[in-house]
């Protein structure tokens, strides 16, 4: 059954007109479509159990590193295949662009989510393939980084990608994790490899500047 008015809302629309375009905190290369206190977000985002928040609609810690950590160090996409999973507003995949990775794809299974990163793209000037799916459990994507910003805010979520992490390092692929250590990063499977001051606005911080780590997988331990 479909609620009442909530089909009928434009994601693109009401993006455009209800989440102004602003640069990143402490990332001015990058610009956004930001919610604030008065975009009404509920209107597009729903009020169902089913549906997901809206996380695309804010630059969080996890990718604000990342994408941090690829302007700084554009050598480490540059001319490579990049797959940013969970994408959220397309921060990490803008930045990856930015930064001369030969191609980019952003994965998210909101579809405001891929709306967003659409206009995002569009505002920047940089071109992203964009894909609705959840691919934890599929095949491995052809690609070769993958970037992960911040999906480590539920433990049931955080074992899946795990797994789904390991499963890309063995096939060869290079993972790069942003994340402010939220309670269920596993942090014995990582190894942070540099820290950015970045803001936030996951746990009630409210876009405080915090210090993100980007990580990488540990080596995989022999049996």
């Amino acid at each position: 059954m479909k609620r009442s008015g909530m089909s009928r809302v434009d994601p693109s629309a009401f993006i455009k007109a209800n989440l102004p375009i602003s640069a990143v905190p402490l990332i001015p290369e990058i610009l956004l479509h930001t919610a604030g206190p008065a975009s009404g977000l509920w209107r597009l985002a729903g009020r169902g159990e089913a549906d997901p928040p809206p996380y695309w609609a804010y630059p969080w810690a996890g990718g604000a590193v990342l994408a941090r950590h690829l302007l700084d160090r554009p050598e480490t996409v540059a001319g490579r295949r990049v797959l940013d999973l969970g994408a959220g507003s397309g921060l990490v995949a803008i930045a990856a662009a930015k930064a001369g990775a030969g191609a980019v794809t952003a994965v998210d299974i909101d579809a405001n989510a891929i709306v967003a990163i659409g206009l995002n793209a569009a505002v920047n000037g940089v071109t992203i393939n964009v894909v609705a799916a959840d691919i934890i459990e599929a095949s491995l994507p052809e690609t070769d980084l993958l970037v992960v910003g911040d999906l480590f805010y539920d433990p049931s979520l955080a074992l899946r990608v795990v797994a789904f992490l390991r499963r890309c390092q063995a096939a060869g692929i290079d993972v790069l994790v942003g994340d402010p250590e939220r309670a269920y990063l596993p942090q014995k499977e990582f190894r942070r490899i540099a820290t950015h001051p970045v803001a936030d606005f996951g746990a009630g911080v409210g876009g405080q500047a915090v210090q993100a780590g980007v990580f990488s997988l540990s080596a995989i331990a022999e049996a």
